[in-house]
């Protein structure tokens, strides 16, 4: 293998941890900060290795690098990376679906606080001198409210817990859970997403992006959910028609939202979801406490060392690839 060919790409900073694994195992480093299609490409011509984060790896990248043999998604979510075009050119994917399971959970709660206990407008009243916000804000208990989860998985399991430590009623809607991890959290499975949305304080949302998840909280389903209840998406933007739920808080159906994730994270200045006063917005970093960021890239970086050293890595995406994937005989 050429000096070329041990070469990772960075997109897009990640934790010293993985770093350090990924150096000790032999690799130069190439960070790189404009992350278009363009200079992806560029930056990826000779590199054997990838570690990409919300900027993806699509496409035009992977055809500029023939020498490459794996990507590393930093996360969960794979919706940025074109993993079929990967797959056919046998380059493994893996991906650290474990590693953010307790940090997204915890803020999801914490936009559930957000929201619930008007924190942010009683901060902006709060500075500007107005102690007689308290007379008229609507503040609730969580404990005593219906928090419904949509997606189960890790993330939406941790969620739960949390929740019903602090006293809420949980229920779940999957359609890929099994029947027993819905009795370990003691969580009551809806098998109709509109019962959920019906039942629901709170609506949680936590599920990746894909052909069927797309829009899935659209107009109707917005309308299904209780009058003066709460959204909450740290999953993916594009599970919810951003249009349709401005007008579901326009409306009043809707009491408020907390959004940690966006369709679009290139928003103007101007664009109604930042300028909705009954929105919590964080700009992505449900997953991005320290510890989060430190074990999400550990992972990925002994993800992609397994791959280069055929070993099969414990978070493989694609995992048709692995008989054809490139290098396999090397």
């Amino acid at each position: 293998m050429t000096e070329a060919s041990q070469t990772c790409l960075i997109v897009q900073p990640i934790h010293r941890a993985g770093l350090d694994i990924l150096a000790r195992g032999g690799l130069a480093l190439r960070h790189i900060e404009h992350v278009d299609a363009q200079a992806l490409a560029r930056a990826a011509s000779d590199c054997v290795a990838v570690v990409t984060r919300s900027a993806g790896f699509p496409a035009r990248a992977i055809e500029a690098a023939p020498a490459l043999r794996v990507i590393g998604s930093h996360g969960v979510g794979v919706d940025a990376i074109d993993v079929a075009l990967a797959t056919e050119r046998g380059i493994a994917v893996v991906n650290a679906p474990h590693a953010n399971v307790r940090s997204v959970a915890e803020h999801a709660i914490a936009l559930m606080f957000a929201l619930t206990k008007s924190l942010v407008a009683a901060d902006r009243a709060t500075r500007a001198g107005d102690f007689r916000f308290k007379y008229s804000a609507r503040l609730l208990e969580l404990q005593g409210l219906t928090l419904g989860i949509v997606g189960f998985g890790g993330i939406g399991r941790q969620t739960a817990i949390l929740a019903k430590a602090l006293g809420l009623r949980v229920i779940a809607h999957s359609l890929e859970t099994a029947p027993e991890l819905y009795a370990e959290t003691g969580v009551e499975p809806i098998s109709e997403l509109r019962d959920l949305l019906s039942q629901s304080d709170i609506v949680s949302l936590h599920l990746p992006l894909t052909p069927s998840t797309g829009g899935l909280i659209g107009a109707a389903e917005l309308a299904a959910m209780r009058p003066g209840s709460f959204l909450v998406n740290t999953g993916r933007g594009g599970v919810v028609n951003e249009r349709a739920l401005l007008d579901a808080l326009d409306k009043g159906h809707l009491a408020g939202a907390g959004l940690d994730v966006f369709a679009s994270e290139d928003m103007p200045p101007d664009h109604p979801l930042l300028l909705h006063p009954r929105i919590v917005l964080t700009p992505h970093i449900a997953g991005s406490t320290e510890a989060s960021l430190a074990r999400t890239a550990e992972d990925v970086a002994h993800g992609i060392l397994a791959v280069l050293a055929g070993e099969r890595p414990r978070f493989l995406v694609n995992s048709s690839v692995w008989p054809h994937r490139r290098g396999a005989s090397a």
